[in-house]
């Protein structure tokens, strides 16, 4: 039997011999499109070559690609585990052709890998074709159905309609028919009772698409309209873990070698055994197999767990795994974080940045577990107030706001609420929380739409389209433009022949400027890349944009950005000098005011290291080092030392930025400045974390350092004269700090006085119920920790043994419930308060046996409170 390495290795060799250059996959982050938040598709690299933006590195490529997809059809994130052939990262192989072959080479290969190479039976395969669809004019895919009669029986040619077998880049762009090649998986018995073509495309788990051909013959337009594209092209692609199995004669994809690895670590961990069925813990061992995949190699492309964006995405399915596990494995404790050196190694011949780097990756997903695990705990608890709510107002119904509050803000899915409301007797109102859900993905959607025209071509563009390396103003011509419309704002996009702006990547923010035309001129507010191009932004268009443009950029934007860029490589140098050589970057932002600056490193930055770091970048910035940049073939760029970034698509030949070839060698596409002296001084303004094992560094330099500085001895000064000009302001703050605590000190003493006071004059007030001595009152005071002192001493004094203190506090009724000590194994005033309390209030609130407190709207309601607590006692 085939392993998955020896399937996945056969594959680029047949396409090698077949004359394709192998290439490898691309990050599964994507950068620079606007569009994709991952890669979701093998074409995705080559989306550039297909529009046409971009010259290909060979006309005939392969690869195996790393696919993250979390949405779309059969992508439903909470379905993934669920069935045994979804997943959300996934690898896909591929065979790509640019203006070379066509349909007639493509079904040949592949009919002779699957059925020669990898000795697949010829009569458990089906083939589909495009069948035409009238109402656009696309006729019955011929070519293709008469390319396939000579391998297949024309009774397993089947015709697909338009969804199945017409493949679309998206709304608008290249698109084309297509061929899938589907396998039969059932077994002799099962295929004699049901013919398996009446199950292809029809979401049966053994009928499955294995391969997809996909003919790019058209470019679909703003309006709708199909246009033939000037050369044909083929774009294919093979999920490798469903290759896997049908090759390795299993019937999920989980029982592969891919997966089995993975899940025999999580049977050690838990200590059970995987049962293969559709029980909720096995369903949890798939998905901590697949989604431990998925997060690993997006963390090692670059993409952190954040909470907006691709960082969300990756924090969502991070939380969907701890959920099973917490949930249904009984495991209370980080789970994943111990899985990644075996799936490390696993893929360190195919995919080997995860390899290098599954220290930091495994810290990071650790540290994400623990966050997500206390968020979790709180959610347990947040939602046995929900259930005493729901009991308390006479329904068995929980309502689907707090259902869905319980989903967005801890995280818990709703088959886990439905869960734990079944054990309490009670169910979900799952309408309400489908319409609350649609609203957030309403508003999500409102938020980042953007309609984009299609784009006017002009004129023709060069190879060559940026020139800002060397100038900053270029004499050009428009090549195309299109109107795009965002937030209810009109705007326009303008691609030049050449131009001199630098589109924002890399970190380095785009450049700014005008576009001087015949008799007007444009601001540029922004430029961006997308899909190959550069994009000037504006908000209006010349009343023509025929002839020639002079294109300029604001060198006052563009200067200080150049500074700060090449202090970033100065900083990367000396961080790695004084913290070790594991700081890598994992991320950057260059801008005219600042700079910030992401690494790996898994303690605070010191005061003493900061300032180390700091002499070491003023020290070469004093020698003022030339700053030279090269352009060479990455191998020896790689070969000299350079470093490049994990998550970054580099082509054969790079920049090569070095500031002293013992110092900082660096692969960037950014500008920079000719000498390091130009920097003046570099100030580190500030350093943080922002992720799990990933710092930040704030910096100033050049002018902005001088302002800076200037700043803090301003600041000085002024402190200088509020302390008189002491002449040891230190000193003088340290006597004030020392004044405050004096102060403070009395205060509280004096406090304590006046609550012993008052404790004094409400023991008259005590009754006695079931034998127990009860204080349950109304009081004047100003706060809520005053209430809880006043609590505090009343509970401590023996003629006091359960104490119900009230109080207005800014327009709020603040509840204080304090149970003497030995009382706690009785009544528990934590669940008092959480359960009785807070319902009555219209409020909430918590604690522990012997103190808590709540806090809520109606003001009126101490009398219920205390008839409430009188009863349970009774």
């Amino acid at each position: 039997m085939l392993t998955a390495n020896e399937i996945r290795r056969k594959f680029l060799e047949y396409f090698k011999d077949k004359g394709h250059t192998i290439v490898p996959s691309a990050p599964i982050v994507i950068k620079n499109d606007p569009t994709l938040l991952f890669t979701n598709a093998g074409m995705n690299q080559f989306k550039d070559n297909f529009l046409g933006n971009a010259v290909p590195l060979s006309t005939r490529i392969a690869d195996t690609q790393k696919c993250l997809r979390v949405s779309g059809k059969h992508n439903d994130l909470e379905e993934v585990g669920v069935d045994t052939y979804h997943h959300t990262m996934f690898e896909m192989l591929g065979n790509w052709s640019f203006g070379d072959y066509f349909k007639q080479e493509a079904i040949e290969w592949s009919w002779d890998l699957l059925t020669n190479v990898y000795g697949m039976n010829k009569d458990r395969l089906y083939v589909t074709v495009f069948a035409g669809a009238e109402a656009e004019g696309l006729a019955f895919d011929e070519e293709a159905y008469n390319y396939w009669k000579q391998y297949v029986p024309e009774d397993r040619i089947l015709r697909g309609n338009k969804k199945d077998n017409f493949w679309e880049m998206g709304d608008t762009g290249p698109c084309g028919p297509c061929s899938e090649i589907h396998v039969d998986c059932r077994t002799d018995a099962e295929r004699a009772l049901v013919d398996g073509k009446t199950l292809v495309n029809a979401d049966h788990p053994q009928v499955i698409e294995i391969w997809n051909n996909v003919f790019m013959q058209f470019n679909r337009l703003k309006d709708g309209s199909l246009v033939s594209l000037p050369a044909k092209h083929v774009d294919t692609g093979m999920g490798l873990e469903r290759l896997v199995r049908v090759l390795q004669g299993k019937q999920s994809n989980y029982d592969t070698d891919l997966f089995t690895t993975t899940i025999a670590g999580i049977e050690q961990i838990v200590n059970r055994k995987y049962g293969y069925s559709d029980s909720k813990p096995d369903v949890a061992f798939r998905v901590i197999a697949d989604h431990t995949r998925a997060i690993s190699f997006t963390i090692a492309d670059g993409q952190l767990p954040a909470s907006v964006g691709a960082g969300y995405v990756i924090r969502r399915i991070l939380r969907r795994a701890v959920r099973y596990y917490f949930s249904y494995l009984q495991y209370k404790e980080p789970l994943l974080h111990k899985l990644i050196p075996a799936l490390a190694g696993q893929f360190a011949d195919v995919f080997p940045e995860l390899q290098a780097q599954a220290g930091f990756v495994a810290k990071v997903i650790k540290e994400e577990e623990d966050s997500f695990l206390r968020t979790l705990d709180k959610g347990l608890k947040k939602i046995d107030e929900i259930i005493s709510t729901t009991k308390q107002q006479a329904t068995t119904i929980i309502a689907g706001k707090p259902a869905f509050d319980l989903y967005d803000t801890y995280g818990f899915p709703i088959d886990l609420t439905r869960l734990i409301a079944q054990e309490n007797g009670l169910a979900v109102n799952e309408e309400e929380f489908g319409y609350e859900l649609g609203l957030q993905k309403s508003r999500s959607r409102a938020a980042t739409a953007l309609d984009t025209g299609d784009w006017v071509e002009v004129g023709a563009q060069d190879e060559r389209s940026f020139v800002g390396y060397e100038q900053l103003t270029a004499v050009t011509t428009v090549v195309k433009y299109r109107k795009v419309t965002a937030k209810g704002a009109t705007g326009y996009q303008i691609v030049l022949n050449k131009t001199p702006f630098y589109a924002e990547s890399g970190g380095q923010v785009g450049d700014k400027g005008k576009l001087i035309f015949s008799n007007e001129t444009i601001e540029v507010t922004d430029t961006k890349k997308e899909s190959g191009l550069i994009i000037h932004f504006v908000n209006q268009l010349p009343e023509s944009v025929n002839g020639e443009v002079l294109a300029v950029v604001d060198e006052e934007w563009r200067k200080p950005i150049t500074l700060h860029h090449t202090a970033t490589h100065l900083l990367h140098a000396a961080l790695r000098q004084v913290l070790g050589h594991h700081v890598a970057q994992k991320g950057s932002m260059v801008a005219p005011g600042s700079l910030r600056f992401d690494f790996s490193h898994f303690a605070k930055t010191t005061d003493e290291e900061i300032e180390k770091i700091e002499q070491i970048v003023n020290e070469k910035i004093r020698e003022n080092v030339p700053v030279v940049i090269t352009e060479m073939p990455k191998e020896q760029a790689m070969a000299m030392g350079a470093m490049a970034l994990f998550g970054e698509k580099y082509g054969d030949t790079v920049r090569v930025v070095v500031i002293d070839p013992k110092f900082s060698i660096e692969l960037c596409g950014g500008t920079h400045i000719a000498n390091t002296g130009e920097l003046g001084l570099l100030k580190i303004t500030m350093e943080t974390a922002v992720a799990a094992g990933v710092r930040r560094i704030e910096a100033v330099a050049g002018k902005h350092a001088e302002n800076y500085i200037q700043q803090k001895l301003s600041q000085l000064a002024q402190i200088g004269e509020l302390l008189k000009n002491s002449k040891d302001p230190v000193k003088a703050v340290e006597k004030l700090q020392e004044d405050k605590s004096n102060a403070e000190k009395k205060s509280e003493a004096a406090e304590q006085q006046l609550l012993a006071m008052i404790a004094e004059r409400l023991l008259p007030s005590i009754e006695t119920v079931n034998g127990l001595q009860f204080l349950g009152v109304m009081v004047q005071i100003g706060s809520q920790d005053s209430l809880r002192k006043l609590a505090i001493q009343l509970k401590a004094m023996p003629e006091c043994d359960i104490a119900v203190l009230g109080a207005i506090i800014d327009n709020k009724i603040a509840i204080t419930v304090a149970i003497t000590d030995k009382f706690t194994t009785q009544h528990d005033a934590g669940k008092i308060v959480k359960q009785h309390i807070a319902p009555l209030i219209q409020g909430g609130g918590g604690g522990n046996a012997p103190l808590a407190t709540a806090s809520g709207q109606n003001v009126n309601a101490l009398p219920d409170v205390i008839a409430k607590v009188k009863g349970l006692l009774a």
